[in-house]
């Protein structure tokens, strides 16, 4: 298990990549109207669109496992709350859990 991204909501992407690439200097590894990301070393910043559910200004954790369905299930044994279980999202596939307060917590497949 390790800590794969860092998940920032926005409510205006353009400004939110301008910010962190010309302000804090981040490198720019991708940037579309609904994903950008920045090369932080081994942690990448992502930056997503603001939601209902997830405010703009809010933050996620995305970790990654080399066996999700294993963690899922061993997950679940030890009593973590899932909101979604190992899904295809975009060929990786992807579970959402809650931690003790109650933040979503994404889980994806690594290699």
């Amino acid at each position: 298990m390790r800590l794969n991204y860092a998940i920032k909501f926005v409510s205006d992407m353009d400004s939110a990549v301008a910010f962190y690439r010309d302000t804090l200097g981040f490198p720019l590894l991708l940037q579309s109207p609904f994903w950008s990301e920045f090369d932080t070393g081994e942690t990448k910043l992502a930056l997503h669109p603001a939601s209902d559910d997830n405010p703009a200004g809010s933050v996620q954790l995305g970790l990654g496992t080399t066996d999700i369905d294993n963690f899922h299930m061993a997950g679940q044994a030890e009593g973590l709350v899932f909101t979604s279980p190992p899904t295809d999202v975009h060929g990786t596939k992807i579970a959402r859990f809650r931690d003790l307060d109650g933040a979503e917590i994404s889980v994806s497949q690594t290699r």
